[in-house]
């Protein structure tokens, strides 16, 4: 990665219980729209799958539709919903958007740490229907968000099938300089840490492989002004670089 962009990456192998490879594991960042995973399990575990939320969860886990998460976030109390995953799943740097910005779900501040820990939860713990409906849209991510960016990048691009992932974009401006053109579908008290606002962050967080053997987090934050292909295409060579180190 260039000069003046930071990157933190896991690999762990759910098969051994062992961490193949890390880089800053508890580096904080920005959550953008991988928070929506937490959104969507807090919802689950307190309301359970009703038939008339299941449209708005399906695009907001396939699809990261912004309205849906909304939402849910308000619903949930907003910033309580980060705390009570952090207590639940045991997250260690995880923590609610700034006091000032509540209704700002995506500056949620997380690890990839915590999205490990996340993941694992999601896979080895949560309720059985919880896992299966939030796995199954994962594992149906649509190439386009209904913002029109495309999310085909990170896992998508460099590793083959079969995958689930939940992406993250933040601060490239409201409307995709390319439009994606495939249709879409349908803690603990905030800590005064750098979220990089003001700078674009882009994740890619995902399961990997058959049995969903391996959980694979890349965060990055990128400097002030890079474009969304350039940081898509540095995310993607970094994903790819990554996950052939792991072994």
């Amino acid at each position: 990665m260039p000069k003046g962009t930071l990157a933190s990456f896991v690999v762990f192998d759910r098969g051994t219980g062992r961490t193949l490879l890390s880089h800053r594991p508890r580096e904080v960042f920005r959550s953008a729209s991988v928070v929506k995973i937490l959104i969507a399990l807090d919802h689950l575990e307190r309301n359970g799958l009703r038939a008339a939320d299941r449209p708005l969860l399906q695009a907001m886990l396939r699809s990261s539709d912004d309205k849906a998460a909304t939402a849910f976030w308000k619903r949930g109390g907003q910033g309580e919903i980060v705390r009570r995953a952090a207590r639940r799943l045991g997250l260690t740097e995880a923590a609610p958007p700034p006091a000032d910005k509540p209704g700002f779900w995506g500056y949620t501040a997380l690890s990839a740490g915590d999205l490990v820990k996340t993941y694992r939860y999601l896979l080895d713990r949560a309720p059985r229907g919880h896992r299966d409906f939030v796995m199954g849209q994962l594992r149906r991510a649509t190439r386009c968000g209904t913002d029109r960016f495309d999310q085909s990048f990170g896992i998508p691009r460099a590793l083959p099938r079969p995958w689930a992932v939940k992406q993250g974009w933040s601060g490239f401006g409201l409307r995709p300089a390319e439009p994606c053109r495939a249709a879409a579908a349908s803690g603990a008290s905030f800590r005064n840490v750098d979220l990089g606002i003001g700078r674009p962050v882009l994740h890619t967080t995902g399961v990997v492989g058959g049995d969903d053997r391996r959980i694979v987090v890349v965060l990055t934050l990128h400097p002030a002004g890079t474009s969304f292909r350039t940081a898509t295409a540095r995310l993607t060579a970094l994903t790819r670089e990554v996950h052939r180190a792991a072994g």
